[in-house]
């Protein structure tokens, strides 16, 4: 018994020495483990403060490099710009770093691009070995921007069928879309000039109808328009308004100037608006290129609803406004600038809350003017001027605006310019909300179209 007393004895030595060497290794292990949570915890901090700083810098960047496309800033503003939005993300705490630095900012204007590169200095939480206390964070980015001038032409529906509420909603929407796409620029060097074009029975041609729009007197004229001094030309003083119709015979498809062919004012249009009960043209004129934005909100807030949707008329007039060719009957500020994919970006807005309906060129009496078989007529014009359009460089974007009629949506499909991977051109909109959205939504694209086209 005495023996197994001592093997007892032993074995309890042993596990008193045992648990002493087990506090040791507790304490190493912990200590290990409280360096590798310190680490996992600084490479955590340092992470999501890099990827926090790319986000700032990536969207400082891209707001400047929008900036210089769209006119609100010049180059030489460009880096006040870029540090200004770094500050303003410093003292909303994002990164907890006293200050993000812009180290350099370079334009290349060559490749049309805007590099940042800036940094912030980290307070880490856990000081480990030679990290110190202290982490420099970088990030750089790079973004496209474009001097082009940016050239703007919407034409709107101010049709019978707008009246009431979705005539004040296009009213907001458009009032919107020119803030949209003039607000903040130098309005004496602008990036972006916008046009108008209201239409419904015709278009009210305003000051161009003089020069530009040619009276018919007689069914015997219903004929391709003579050019500027031609004897049939009909003088402001004999024009009973400033309305103007299709452009006829060789030159209909066509974007030349008043100086090769004028545009009709047909013979059948005030018996087809005495028969109908409608006006002759719009109320608000159309409005050439320009960036006064109060002038361009004066004809919106004229807009009134009457009469049928001859929307191969509009979007004649949206072509014009666009084309370098009528430059010498507008005002040295209202021309558009020569065609130059490198040099300016024409974009062209059409809107409609209905079928195109009603067209003059193939009728010969009031009655064929507007009916069941004369709107494939228009819809065919409409979308032969819209592919030319296209093939001369310019961007179409269109809104249908609460359609309820298959052809109408069809229509303008067809003359939308294709989809982009980022850019869609169709748009619906049911109501007065998602009408400002639309342009709003291809307000903020301008950039991108500059940038591509």
């Amino acid at each position: 018994m005495r023996h197994l007393g001592g093997f007892v004895h032993a074995i309890g030595g042993f596990a008193r020495d045992r648990s002493g060497n087990l506090a040791v290794l507790f304490g190493m292990v912990a200590s290990v483990l409280a360096l590798g949570v310190g680490f996992a915890v600084n490479v955590a901090q340092l992470y999501n403060a890099k990827s926090s700083l790319q986000g700032v810098v990536d969207a400082a960047v891209t707001s400047t490099a929008r900036d210089l496309t769209t006119g609100v800033i010049k180059e030489a503003d460009a880096n006040k710009s870029v540090q200004a939005f770094l500050d303003a993300n410093s003292r909303a705490g994002i990164l907890q770093a006293d200050r993000i630095v812009l180290d350099k900012l370079t334009i290349d204007r060559t490749a049309k691009t805007v590099q940042a590169d800036a940094h912030v200095d980290l307070g880490l939480y856990f000081p480990l070995f030679r990290m110190g206390d202290m982490k420099r964070v970088a990030a750089s980015t790079t973004a496209l921007y474009s001097d082009k001038t940016i050239e703007v032409a919407m034409m709107l529906d101010v049709t019978g069928s707008m009246a009431g509420q979705k005539i004040i909603d296009l009213r907001t929407a458009a009032k919107n879309a020119v803030d949209s796409f003039l607000d903040g620029q130098d309005s004496s060097n602008p990036r972006v000039r916008v046009s108008i074009v209201p239409y419904a029975n015709s278009v009210n041609a305003g000051a161009l109808a003089a020069s530009g729009v040619y009276v018919e007197t007689s069914t015997s004229q219903r004929k391709q328009a003579p050019g500027n001094g031609a004897i049939q030309y009909v003088s402001g003083l004999m024009r009973p308004d400033n309305c103007a119709t299709e452009r006829k015979g060789t030159y209909q498809y066509s974007d030349v100037g008043p100086d090769i062919s004028m545009v009709n004012r047909d013979y059948l249009l005030s018996s087809f608006a005495w028969q109908t009960g409608t006006a002759a043209c719009p109320a608000a004129a159309l409005k050439p290129l320009t960036a006064d934005a109060a002038a361009l909100k004066n004809v919106i807030k004229n807009f009134v609803a009457s009469g049928g949707t001859a929307g191969h008329i509009g979007v004649q007039w949206t072509w014009y406004m666009l084309s370098e060719s009528w430059g010498s009957v507008m005002n040295a500020s209202q021309r558009p600038a020569k065609a130059d994919p490198n040099k300016v970006a024409k974009i062209a807005i059409l809107m409609t809350d209905g079928e195109f309906n009603l067209s003059y060129f193939d009728a010969s009496t009031v009655g064929e003017v507007y009916n069941d078989a004369g709107k494939e007529p228009t819809r065919t014009s409409a979308k032969t001027l819209c592919t030319a359009m296209r093939d001369k460089g310019i961007e179409i974007f269109t809104i249908g605006f609460d359609l309820n009629e298959e052809n109408a949506k069809a229509t303008l499909q067809n003359c939308a310019s294709p989809d982009t991977a980022k850019i869609k051109h169709f748009y619906q909109a049911a109501n007065g909300a998602e009408l400002n959205q639309a342009f709003q939504d291809i307000a903020r694209n301008i950039e991108s179209l500059a940038l591509t086209k």
